[in-house]
């Protein structure tokens, strides 16, 4: 598996690939601005290894507690951290679940300090709203995100099949697709030497 720093190089090295063929597509610099600021955000803060105690993980600071119980949740490299679409967009709800529950404290304390008469109602009506007319804009923001996490996990898994290669030669591919098949059980011949033996001591 690469170490931080090369997911790192390979994040950087990819970047203005990634901007050029979105402007490219688009033609459009918003949208490249948050495709490109999408996919380095998500290859070095918002990536895979966010379930382990990783350089991702760390650079969140002071609020990298926040993800202790994404980590105790997950199994590392598991399907639902490191595979396409389905680990962004978890680490999405976890991170605006917890945003939620942030709003629900600050809310009612700023509409006290400074008077406000916002409603949870129109905090709802308000970011409804907004997924509706800039639906563009967080569509190219969740692309981004999901580039730079599957940056990540790609580079991950190309590294060890590289690796398994190197050692055992291509049957290394073979074999561990092979040994991902559930090995049958020989319960019934366990079952027929305990039987055996009673029926000997039996006799």
């Amino acid at each position: 598996m690469p170490s931080g720093r090369t997911h790192d190089r390979i994040t950087l090295y990819a970047l203005p690939f990634v901007a050029g063929v979105t402007f490219w597509q688009t033609r459009s610099g918003n949208v490249t601005l948050l495709v490109a600021g999408g996919f380095l955000f998500g290859g070095l803060m918002f990536g895979p290894d966010l379930d382990i105690y990783s350089v991702q993980y760390q650079r969140w600071g002071f609020l990298r507690w926040i993800w202790l119980p994404y980590q105790k949740s997950l199994r590392h490299r598991s399907f639902l951290s490191h595979g396409p679409i389905i680990g962004t967009i978890l680490r999405v709800i976890y991170l605006g679940c917890l945003l939620a529950i942030l709003a629900i404290f600050i809310l009612p304390i700023a509409t006290k300090l400074w008077n406000l008469t916002f409603t949870w109602q129109d905090l709802g009506a308000t970011i409804g709203r907004s997924l509706t007319i800039y639906s563009t804009e967080f569509l190219a923001l969740f692309l981004g995100l999901e580039l730079g996490a599957m940056s990540h996990s790609l580079s991950d898994w190309s590294g060890s099949a590289y690796k398994r290669v190197q050692k055992q030669g291509i049957r290394a591919l073979l074999s561990s697709s092979k040994s991902k098949k559930r090995k049958p059980t020989n319960r019934g011949s366990r079952r027929a030497v305990r039987q055996g033996k009673q029926g000997k001591q039996g006799e």
